[in-house]
């Protein structure tokens, strides 16, 4: 049997999002999550998910809200776009000491509310690859002594060829050369990746389990509930596609990941799903 890790980003980002997260891994349809935790829910909701026998980590955050240092809050108080950083770190123009002294306070505030470390940490959008952000990703990793590390360099996205040569060009690449060299990487392939579109995700998972090499791969989803009545949601650009009970449900990761033709498709495809992503 392959082994497939599932990891479900975005964790704490609203209440509706980590309910749906939950539920999830009440069923045990995942590996891992990855937690965001300058987002409004963290706080309230991480001790529910720590006491789960999920795998959690850091889903480091450069292009959502507002940051956690008051010295990146100084430059930036409200986080860029991600084609800002992006840009910004390929002209060198990342503020890298203030962006490391915000992973640290990320960190800081995983273990405060979690209670432990993270076990894995990887990038909100895949901030975590661009070029003066892995420097403080890797000095975090050199820290912590068996922290796992997403790796970007290495996406396989049938029919999303465009968007995941933008993955691993935009440094992707160059933080896998550094990961393996030091024996760090988490995967060493990273599927998941399509428009967040009207294709129905059941047939995207079919498409990814099917390329799941011998030795297994990573795949990061998005899942989450649908909000309550009064639920204040952030701007979430995704929704569509991650939410459950929407009008076209056939289309939403929650749905297909709650399914019983999930579990079904899984052993058709020779796939066994790792219950953690250290197992």
């Amino acid at each position: 049997m392959k082994k497939l890790l599932l990891c479900a980003d975005d964790f704490g980002l609203s209440p509706a999002i980590d309910r749906g997260v939950l539920a999830l891994d009440a069923a045990r349809r995942l590996s891992a999550v990855s937690c965001i935790v300058n987002a409004p829910a963290w706080a309230a909701d991480a001790s529910a998910l720590v006491a789960s026998s999920v795998d959690c980590g850091l889903h480091f955050n450069l292009t959502e809200g507002r940051p956690l240092s008051p010295r990146l809050a100084g430059l930036w108080p409200l986080l860029p776009s991600l084609p800002r950083l992006i840009a910004l770190a390929h002209l060198g123009r990342l503020p890298e000491a203030a962006v490391a002294d915000e992973l640290a306070c990320q960190l800081a505030a995983f273990k405060a509310a979690a209670g432990m470390p993270p076990q894995h940490l990887d990038g909100h959008q895949h901030v975590q690859h661009l070029p003066g952000v892995r420097q403080a990703v890797l000095a975090a990793a050199a820290r912590m002594p068996g922290l796992r590390l997403r790796d970007t360099g290495h996406v396989d996205p049938p029919g999303w060829w465009l968007k995941g040569g933008l993955i691993a060009g935009t440094g992707g690449r160059a933080l896998s050369r550094k990961l393996h060299s030091r024996g760090l990487a988490q995967n060493r392939i990273l599927l998941g990746v399509y428009d967040f579109g009207d294709r129905p995700y059941r047939a995207l998972m079919q498409g990814w389990l099917q390329r799941l090499p011998a030795d297994g791969a990573l795949i990061f989803c998005h899942p989450g509930a649908a909000a309550a009545t009064g639920e204040a949601a952030p701007d979430d650009p995704i929704a569509a596609a991650r939410l459950r009970g929407c009008a076209v449900a056939r289309l939403r990761e929650m749905d297909s990941l709650m399914s019983p033709q999930f579990t079904t498709e899984l052993a058709a495809a020779g796939v066994s799903l790792r219950m953690s992503s250290s197992g």
